[in-house]
């Protein structure tokens, strides 16, 4: 067969150097650059964006990079000729032999990484051979044996662009506003998203109305919900500050304790049931996933303390990269000030700062949509002090910090949650966070 791979980096790379190994006929193009070792393997790259009708000539199926939009024109007319077309986790899904690992798949608009590594620490303290992998770690196509089971993030942009992927169990932990100017709308985006549930286990958060609806709807052999409630049967939840498990003929199982569970957060605690939920539904012990929950390490830059200065607290969250994630964050603190903005993504913030003014002591505003976000401030928190930074260099975080550290008094927290995404400034989340980081250190 001959596939066209339409993205030349990790995820393209690895499709393509796989389909090469088996034989089959590749051809790769990116706007930009290849990984060097797609030419050295003799794999045909083309750079620039040619016709698709050229590209296409002679393609049987085509594997798009997950951030290929649906409006992009060569899978618009490879669709439009009846081709195939899919990204690397459809493409892993599909290689898969006889010795398989078990996948367990986390979807959501926020909290993602945090539960797929959660999920893989409670994996390893049961003993098993596992990774997180997915939209994070080693690319699918390259786990194809030497793990039992594999905690799998997966991307609402994946998940579009799959079809017969089915995990054998799946999580959706939240579903709000995001990448809706990629999916076209909200209904898309969340549709995208139920396709996590195509396996045999299909596991929510019930606390949220539109998930509890879709898990209702989902026609899966075994539902389980999970709250951070009391769970009724058949749920997770949590009952006077510890985390219990009642899918057992609705027998409450305890297996930790909120306080255990790191980061701090009513959300980490939601995305700690949805992993335990997932490690349940492979036959982890209660025990494994409560040392797994104890023994956690969590990702940088997502509620992350780093340091005191003067009486203030200064908190990373540049993974808070839209509205419902910031929200998350900002309800875990009182008298904050706010770091906010970036890319908005099409997505309106007025209601999430309608929900947190009262919470705030001030804010500083940087980035593309930084004037949406002064609107919002302006209509929802009327006297509050704001500091507004324009420049765009390597200096602008350093001059937000210290316009923050100007507003906040002991006592409150200084918190970088930006509700948007970081590329109008910064090369990813993590550089964004970092640069706050080294600004608080230099205080």
């Amino acid at each position: 067969m001959k596939y066209l791979v339409l993205g030349a980096r990790v995820a393209g790379a690895a499709s393509a150097l796989a389909l090469h190994r088996l034989g089959h006929e590749v051809i790769v193009t990116d706007r930009q650059s290849a990984d060097p070792a797609l030419e050295a393997a003799g794999i045909e790259v083309i750079i620039g964006e040619p016709d698709p009708a050229m590209l296409l000539s002679g393609v049987d199926e085509v594997v798009v990079a997950p951030g290929i939009p649906p409006s992009h024109p060569v899978p618009v007319e490879a669709i439009a000729r009846g081709l195939d077309v899919y990204s690397e986790p459809e493409l892993a899904w599909r290689l898969r032999g006889e010795d398989a690992p078990v996948w367990l798949a986390i979807t959501g608009t926020n909290g993602k990484t945090t539960t797929t590594t959660m999920l893989a620490s409670m994996l390893k303290a049961a003993g098993l051979r596992t990774a997180a992998l997915g939209n994070i770690g080693l690319p699918l196509v390259d786990a194809q044996s030497g793990f039992d089971v594999i905690a799998v993030e997966l991307s609402s942009f994946q998940l579009h662009w799959s079809s017969t992927l089915a995990p054998q169990a799946g999580a959706i932990l939240n579903f709000a506003d995001d990448h809706l100017d990629w999916h076209g709308d909200f209904d898309k985006y969340t549709l995208a998203k139920t396709a996590v549930w195509r396996g045999g286990v299909a596991i929510g958060n019930i606390d949220d109305p539109l998930v509890e609806k879709a898990l209702a709807q989902v026609p899966a052999h075994r539902k389980i919900g999970f709250t951070l409630g009391v769970p009724p049967k058949g749920c997770l939840g949590v009952v006077e500050d510890l985390l219990v498990d009642r899918t057992a003929d609705g027998e409450a199982i305890e297996f930790g304790a909120v306080e255990m569970v790191k980061p701090s957060g009513f959300h980490n605690v939601a995305n700690a049931l949805a992993a335990a939920a997932l490690a349940r539904s492979a036959g982890v012990s209660h025990e494994a996933i409560r040392k797994g929950i104890e023994g956690y390490v969590p990702e940088p830059h997502r509620n992350a303390f780093v340091a005191t200065v003067n009486g203030v607290s200064y908190v990373d969250d540049s993974k808070a990269t839209n509205p419902h994630a910031a929200l998350a964050s900002l309800a875990s603190y009182e008298n904050i000030v706010w770091v906010a903005g970036g890319q908005l993504k099409g997505v309106d913030i007025s209601d999430l700062v309608a929900r947190i003014a009262s919470r705030l002591r001030g804010a500083v505003v940087l980035g593309a949509d930084r004037a949406e976000v002064i609107a919002a401030l302006a209509r929802h928190a009327v006297s509050l002090p704001v500091v507004e930074v324009s420049r765009t260099d390597d200096g602008a975080m350093g001059e937000v910090v210290t316009a923050a550290a100007a507003l906040a008094q002991p006592g409150d927290t200084v918190l970088l949650a930006p509700a948007a995404a970081s590329l109008d400034m910064y090369t990813s989340y993590s550089h964004r966070g970092d640069a706050f980081a080294t600004a608080v250190r230099r205080l």
